[in-house]
């Protein structure tokens, strides 16, 4: 599933974790094996940041690979086989002593359940929209998720936003016009089909704004679920991944077209091998996410985590012009420009934010901050 199996105190609990075992760390070398020049690859946060960009980067072109053909609509069953390879890459870690997250229990499981059902509804509308958007354009656009969620915090959990926070949140606005004005002039100005691409562009802004709306639920609602629970990372990987395969099961079955000629549509002979493997690597990449973000936290700090996050948006959105042959015009690198921007203004403004008391802020709020900022769950987030 996509990087959504991560928390908004997903920083401080990874760091827990890692201090409470090594979980995350590979056995250390022999003695004459290590390097004395210079620290271990799983101690350079040089490594660390790029792994991390590298499969969130993985993620979105596999998920939009597997979604960009024009036939394919089996959208739960993508989401049900990306669970499959997920359960099984993480007990399989679990059994070789790499990773360690809690044995299912019937009663956590119920108590989940809700938040399983947000995910699901999540991910199926973020794949929807990735579908009929291009990635620079999805990418800007699920930027309008933190903006939900930044005031969700300050109605539910006590938090506050400040002048430059709103600043970078105007950004965030103004590059979604500007990628949606180059989206529909680069339509119009394509001559045949100019009304069906249009059709098609507008279909996606709606799925896009639902998914807005279900990430910041999912986010919020999961956010207080683990403050009772207290999950680990790996923990809400293990649950929401677990309790969506029935549920995707259900859905696909009931929901989707199972017909022979369907199945030959979405995956034609000469490509069915190509698409098998995109669904069984997205899988994967959302382990990599998961190792890798804990592995960034760990040998950087919770800033840098933060600012990588920030700075991945724009890789990300050069991966649709590289791989997908998305328009390149000036108002959509001015999107890409600006998008790029609000995140590393956004970054900035929680820094600060985090660094003194809240003072002079807009709006306000009497409660005291909560420990976490969302700009790790923006990040995770990211399809």
């Amino acid at each position: 599933m996509a990087e959504d199996k991560k928390t908004d105190d997903y920083t401080i609990e990874m760091d827990k974790m890692d201090q409470g075992n090594k979980n995350f760390e590979p056995p250390p070398p022999a003695p004459q094996a290590r390097s004395p020049s210079g620290p271990s690859i799983a101690n350079n946060p040089i490594f660390a940041v790029l792994s991390y960009c590298g499969s969130s980067i993985l993620m979105t072109v596999m998920n939009k690979y597997v979604l960009s053909g024009s036939d394919f609509n089996l959208n739960f069953f993508l989401l049900c086989v990306q669970s499959i390879v997920c359960i099984t890459a993480i007990r399989t870690c679990k059994a070789a002593g790499l990773i360690n997250f809690r044995d299912f229990s019937p009663d956590e499981a119920k108590k989940w359940f809700p938040i399983t059902l947000l995910l699901v509804g999540m991910i199926y509308t973020g794949s929807k929209a990735l579908q009929f958007l291009s990635i620079p354009v999805y990418t800007i656009f699920k930027n309008l998720t933190i903006i939900l969620i930044a005031y969700g915090e300050v109605l539910w959990f006590g938090g506050s936003v400040t002048g430059l926070t709103l600043f970078s949140f105007g950004l965030m606005v103004f590059s979604s016009i500007i990628a949606a004005w180059a989206d529909i002039k680069h339509a119009l100005e394509s001559g045949t089909d100019a009304t069906a691409k249009v059709s098609t562009l507008n279909a996606g802004y709606v799925w896009m704004l639902i998914n807005c709306l279900c990430t910041a639920s999912f986010s919020l609602g999961m956010r207080k679920r683990i403050k009772l629970t207290n999950f680990k990372d790996f923990d809400t990987m293990f649950y929401n991944n677990l309790l969506s395969i029935p549920v995707l099961i259900v859905l696909t079955f009931c929901v989707e077209d199972w017909s022979s000629a369907n199945i030959t549509l979405n995956f034609p002979p000469e490509n069915r091998n190509s698409i098998f493997f995109a669904m069984v690597l997205s899988g994967l990449s959302t382990v990599f996410i998961s190792y890798t973000s804990a592995w960034c936290v760990r040998v950087t700090t919770s800033t840098t985590y933060s600012m990588v996050g920030a700075l991945n948006k724009l890789p990300i959105a050069i991966s649709g012009f590289v791989f997908f042959d998305a328009p390149i015009t000036f108002p959509s690198v001015s999107a890409i420009a600006v998008g790029f921007t609000s995140g590393i203004v956004y970054t900035i403004a929680k820094i600060k934010q985090n660094s003194k008391p809240k003072t002079g802020v807009l709006p306000t709020s009497n409660n005291p901050p909560v420990s976490a900022s969302s700009q790790s769950m923006r990040d995770s987030l990211r399809s």
